[in-house]
């Protein structure tokens, strides 16, 4: 699916969405490793704990989120032909903070998704890609599912409060 959507993203000038598919390979295959490497015998399940990030973290994350934005938007604005370059740099920084919290198992990558699925969702509305909005859609409720299943899971988010310290 990355392969196709990074061939659709470039078609339509969506730069920084097209790099992102690239970046994904590796952040997947990371995710993949970190879950499986962190599993914690001690817990009830063979699966590595869901934890949270603190208040210091979510505004780390959240300024380097805006900064990369704003960088890439600047990029893609200045240096290409990108149709809705801040936008797009936007909703791609964002993905990447969410899939970093997702391969680390932070019950906020959820939030960060959901955001995400909103605007990417009026992103393909302006450009004419209905079907990948409603991709999208069906993404923003998957966002949260996830998050209500993880967030109902205190064993869980306990273990890694433990964890995290």
């Amino acid at each position: 699916m990355t392969a196709l959507y990074a061939w659709i993203f470039f078609d339509v000038r969506l730069y920084s969405d097209f790099g992102l598919q690239i970046i994904y390979i590796g952040l997947q295959a990371y995710g993949w490793w970190f879950w499986v490497a962190r599993r914690d015998a001690a817990l009830a399940h063979d699966r590595a704990p869901i934890r949270t990030l603190g208040r210091t973290a979510r505004l780390l994350w959240l300024f380097s989120g805006l900064t990369a934005a704003g960088a890439l938007g600047l990029a893609m604005d200045r240096a290409t032909n990108a149709d809705l370059p801040y936008w797009d740099a936007l909703t791609t920084s964002f993905s990447l903070v969410a899939q970093i919290l997702l391969a680390r198992k932070y019950l906020e990558n959820w939030l960060v998704w959901i955001a995400v699925d909103i605007l990417s969702i009026g992103i393909y509305l302006v450009k004419g890609l209905e079907v990948t909005a409603g991709l999208y859609a069906v993404f923003l409720a998957m966002a949260v599912w996830g998050f209500l299943v993880w967030w109902r899971d205190p064993a869980r988010l306990a273990a890694g409060r433990e964890a995290a310290g």
